[in-house]
């Protein structure tokens, strides 16, 4: 597999990656490929898989090599396998690469069945992924110990007045794969209820509110309960949709440890991203974690650990030893440009399905 697309002396491997939505609520696409294009020890051929003809990641030729349509999600396991053997058949993908929570269900799914077609993942089991989901985080954080603010699911709008009375306003309104509105009022509450509800189903998780200062952290699991990369970001720009639109790496042991201590608790194999508020008095509340790297993993590649390139190496059964050390004080600040493309393309990605 290492020598099929050798290039000098660096094997070079064909890798397929999904995310390519690099808009003012980016997918993690761009930023991946990105990273794994400045690996130091193997070249790659990119492989963009989109589900949109106006996907930005689509008409990036200088990062995407080939892409190709695939499925929504609730088309289901099946035909996105029949997609992606159709895909592999001409492009002999090595390592794919998702990066949208809703489409992991089908990916990890299909896990053994594109490992026999010579795809490899690098994914967490299905009762990882379901562990940390937002209707079974604040159980997990019991469990092993985390701090995670109080939370219910709840499946009417009727329930929010009764939950904003034992919780306090204001509270934090949650869609069950995307966003999060704080409501102030119980108005501010129902509204977000119908909006989160029309867009991503029931249940809707409504959290306790914890006042304090937003880090994340991005953090790579070996699958054994080692951590190979943990590196903490601070928000320093945050968009009206709650994304960081810049940031910077900061010295934090206690986050480093949690990352660990989660990572242990699971033994999380892949990418994933903890998001922390850290309250005034210093405690850190795990608010949710995405199973998935985020928009802004590039920030690990300048600092020094680069988690997507190393995810590639542990997908094809490469050993990779934890990093020890970053750079702190790096930033990133995220900007946008227009990409101007030929309308020949667009239609050819809508009518074929292939670019």
């Amino acid at each position: 597999m290492k020598d099929k697309n050798k290039k000098g002396d660096r094997p070079r491997y064909t890798v397929a990656v999904t995310g390519l939505n690099a808009i003012d609520s980016p997918g993690p696409g761009m930023a991946v490929i990105r990273a794994v294009r400045e690996a130091k020890d193997y070249d790659v051929r990119i492989i963009g898989l989109s589900y949109e003809a106006l996907e930005p990641g689509i008409y990036l030729h200088d990062w995407v090599d080939k892409t190709y349509q695939i499925p929504y999600p609730a088309a289901g396991s099946e035909s996105l396998f029949a997609r992606l053997e159709y895909i592999n058949d001409i492009e002999k993908i090595d390592v794919l690469i998702p990066n949208f929570d809703a489409e992991l269900h089908n990916f990890i799914r299909l896990g053994e069945k594109l490992r026999k077609i010579g795809i490899a993942t690098f994914l967490p089991a299905m009762d990882q992924f379901e562990a940390r989901d937002k209707v079974n985080l604040y159980a997990f954080g019991q469990k092993h110990g985390l701090l995670v603010p109080a939370d219910r699911i709840i499946y009417k709008v009727e329930d929010l007045a009764g939950t904003a009375k034992d919780f306090g306003w204001p509270i934090v309104v949650k869609g069950k794969f995307y966003e999060a509105v704080v409501a102030q009022t119980l108005e501010q509450a129902q509204k977000a209820f119908h909006k989160l509800h029309a867009k991503w189903g029931l249940p809707i998780i409504v959290q306790q509110f914890i006042s304090g200062s937003e880090m994340n952290i991005a953090v790579l699991g070996d699958g054994k309960g080692n951590t190979i990369s943990a590196i903490p970001m601070r928000k320093l720009y945050i968009t009206d949709k709650g994304k960081a639109w810049a940031g910077i790496t900061v010295e934090d042991n206690a986050l480093i440890d949690l990352a660990k201590k989660f990572i242990t608790a699971t033994k999380w194999r892949g990418g994933l991203e903890i998001e922390i508020m850290l309250s005034v008095d210093g405690k850190p509340y795990i608010m949710e974690v995405n199973p998935r790297f985020p928009a802004w993993i590039y920030l690990t590649a300048g600092a020094g650990q680069n988690q997507p390139a190393a995810l590639v190496k542990m997908a094809l059964g490469e050993t990779v030893e934890p990093y020890t050390t970053y750079d702190v004080g790096k930033m990133f600040i995220r900007y946008a440009w227009d990409h101007i493309v030929n309308i020949e393309e667009f239609q050819k990605i809508s009518a074929f399905g292939e670019l």
